[in-house]
């Protein structure tokens, strides 16, 4: 584009240089014809300038409108990151120019800018666009993989009332009066009382157990597994998909038990975890 814009300068250059000669050194030997001719290639040559420029603004607006089209496309992601994070509404307005000012220092000889420099500048505002646009989408993506993750973790208690009446770890066993290891918590409430999913997951367990009574076992993915024992009710069953803080059972006191309660267990590929841990990790 710059090589055409240099020679249509050229040319008109000798046009104009050519008329100026014979003007000017023989100004009575100029036909009627030649200063028809001479008129014509001006014309010509404005006309194919205009074209140029009408060209050039028309490819401009085209690139505007695209730019346009991927900004409202960042402040619409912008305004989702920014909910999904946590950020108050006012720290970013996505709706709303950013704030401007300072002292103007005008450069002293700036030049004037041509078309080639503001086609210059617009492919690369719109390189940078899409750097960052690609950018803020894969920063979505992580983040959603992230909450989604959360939501698949124990984080939610599965009783809402009650207290531990057996914490996780070694324990005299109530049944043979030895050293045992309890695997899990046991919350103590009265029979009938919700029992909720502590996070998202497939039912892959839901029946009658020996040891542990009427039971829920939730697959969350990750080797994480969720156990919900000693249940009078069971009020889902295997293949269910359950969301975190669904109901799935009823405090019972089935299988190895003396007394109404739950025994809730957290397991992370085959072993047993303290469940405490998890709730006062999401609490916090």
């Amino acid at each position: 584009m710059a090589v055409v814009t240099l020679l249509m300068v050229l040319f008109v250059g000798c046009v104009l240089t050519a008329q100026y000669v014979i003007v000017r050194l023989q100004p009575g030997s100029i036909s009627n014809e030649l200063r028809t001719w001479l008129a014509s290639a001006q014309e010509d040559e404005q006309q194919k300038q205009q074209a140029y420029l009408h060209e050039s603004m028309d490819t401009m607006a085209k690139r505007l409108g695209q730019m346009q089209a991927r900004l409202l496309r960042l402040d619409t992601l912008g305004a989702r990151l920014a909910k999904m994070t946590g950020m108050k509404p006012q720290e970013f307005s996505f709706d709303q120019l950013p704030a401007q000012g300072g002292p103007y220092n005008p450069v002293a000889q700036q030049a004037d800018v041509t078309l080639d420099a503001m086609d210059q500048q617009l492919a690369s505002l719109s390189t940078l666009l899409s750097d960052r646009s690609d950018k803020l989408l894969a920063l979505e993506t992580l983040l959603m993989q992230d909450s989604l993750s959360k939501r698949m973790l124990p984080s939610v208690a599965p009783i809402t009332e009650g207290w531990y009446s057996s914490n996780f770890g070694w324990r005299i066993d109530p049944f043979t009066g030895k050293n045992a290891m309890h695997e899990g918590v046991d919350y103590m409430v009265q029979a009938g009382t919700p029992i909720y999913a502590s996070a998202g997951g497939v039912v892959v367990y839901a029946d009658y157990h020996s040891q542990y009574g009427n039971m829920v076992e939730i697959d969350h993915g990750n080797d994480i597994i969720t156990r919900y024992a000693h249940a009078s009710k069971l009020l889902t069953k295997v293949g269910a998909v359950v969301r975190r803080g669904q109901e799935i059972a009823k405090v019972g006191s089935t299988g190895r038990s003396t007394g109404n309660h739950l025994h809730f267990e957290v397991r992370y590929k085959g072993l047993a975890q303290n469940p405490v841990r998890f709730l006062q990790k999401a609490a916090s």
